[in-house]
């Protein structure tokens, strides 16, 4: 695995950096880490996120918070504006940010904070107004609501084997008896431990990994009717139903509301 650092905003002597950048659809950054933590907000489009721990989507409009040396890879899904908060250790510490990675979702006032921080110069008056807007940038950040849109990866070699195939080819008909003999295990070991390493039933964590890809192939421009058959749900009602139950929202809503009007 290579891991790189990137960008010289890591010398910059002040505890919270905000960039922008744009990056076309497709773009990859591989295996890297950062010494400050990272709040990657999406302002357009959507992001992918991979750690050795499991898998995150970032839909537009939301963020994920990346700790300060945690290894991670990111993707984007379609055109995307990424404004980037770069924390600190010891301010990420002194504001209670997570020890770990997770999607959040993101006010009006956090989104306002960004489009003003991101126009400050590097070295900004870190006693004056500017100082205070990345103070109250930060406690914002700390006072968003986490959304349920990773999938965590075992630890155990057996499932971290079945489970990396999944995330290449979700089907939310995958039977816990196929998986569990593709793991070499009984169906209730396998079960009994996926729960352990995870925290979450199979089923659970099938679903999961099934909306990840939904909103990302959405995110392209699939219609939602083919990206539910896909998917191996029996309708497309069936998947409006389990997508609104994770996001508030049915797929038609949620691309109509983040993209380009949807196909049926």
């Amino acid at each position: 695995m290579r891991n790189t650092l990137l960008d010289p905003y890591e010398d910059i002597p002040r505890s919270v950096v905000v960039t922008v950048n744009d990056y076309p659809a497709g773009s990859i950054f591989p295996s890297h880490l950062h010494r400050r933590g990272q709040f990657a907000f999406a302002s357009r489009g959507a992001i992918s996120l991979s750690t050795p721990e499991g898998n995150w989507l970032v839909p537009p409009q939301r963020a994920c918070w990346v700790p300060a040396g945690v290894v991670h890879e990111m993707t984007m899904s379609g055109a995307v504006t990424m404004l980037n908060t770069f924390v600190s250790e010891e301010a990420a510490r002194t504001a209670g940010l997570a020890a770990q990675c997770g999607v959040y979702g993101v006010s009006p006032l956090l989104r306002q904070l960004l489009d003003e921080a991101v126009d400050l110069p590097a070295l900004y008056d870190d006693e004056g107004r500017a100082g205070k807007l990345m103070a109250l940038l930060v406690a914002e950040i700390a006072a968003m609501p986490q959304l349920s849109l990773n999938a965590p990866l075992p630890a155990d070699p057996r499932l971290a084997r079945v489970c990396r195939r999944i995330f290449k080819e979700p089907l939310i008909t995958s039977g816990l008896d196929t998986v569990a003999a593709e793991a070499g295990m009984s169906r209730r070991t396998f079960t009994r431990l996926f729960r352990a390493q995870s925290g979450v039933s199979f089923g659970e964590w099938r679903q999961q990994v099934c909306l990840l890809a939904a909103i990302e192939r959405l995110s392209l421009g699939q219609p939602v009717t083919r990206v539910a058959l896909d998917l191996g749900y029996a309708s497309p009602s069936a998947f409006a139903a389990a997508f609104r139950r994770v996001l508030g929202e049915t797929p038609s809503q949620y691309v109509e509301e983040n993209f380009c009007p949807v196909e049926q």
